[in-house]
């Protein structure tokens, strides 16, 4: 999945976007989790992916302050992939999601399959996986 992120992604809309494979961010989009400054906390995911994305420390900067931050800043420590232009997020994402459409299927899907599951379990076992899939992958037609 691509996120075409344009405006305001806080809360919700920010977990949304930290569920998606990439994101694509206009110059102008603040991203953030304020839900503490609201007594509350994230509740579809954002504490774990956010984690996952800049690190612990950050993440935990990011929860615990509840202060959104720009573009910019988002794509230096990770959470986004890309900034773009205003106006520019929604072309950019579709460009790039014609470019993986040309790609062979069944290697993204083991790839995403492989780095999603990789991040759960210890090395050894994450690089004896990809081993399986690789044998896996020389017996499918692309």
């Amino acid at each position: 999945m691509i996120a075409a992120l344009n405006g305001l992604a806080l809360g919700g809309g920010c977990e949304f976007a930290l569920a998606c494979d990439i994101r694509i961010a206009e110059e102008h989009v603040k991203l953030g989790l304020p839900e503490v400054t609201l007594g509350l906390i994230p509740g579809l995911g954002g504490t774990q992916r956010m984690a996952r994305l800049v690190g612990p420390a950050k993440a935990k900067e990011l929860l615990f302050t509840g202060n959104p931050i720009p573009a910019t800043e988002a794509l230096r420590i990770g959470l986004v992939n890309q900034v773009v232009p205003t106006g520019q997020a929604l072309e950019e994402a579709l460009k790039m999601a014609k470019k993986l459409a040309k790609g062979a299927g069944v290697a993204m899907n083991y790839a995403k399959y492989l780095v999603n599951k990789g991040t759960e379990v210890l090395l050894q076992d994450a690089l004896e996986l990809e081993i399986q899939h690789v044998e896996k992958i020389f017996a499918t037609r692309i």
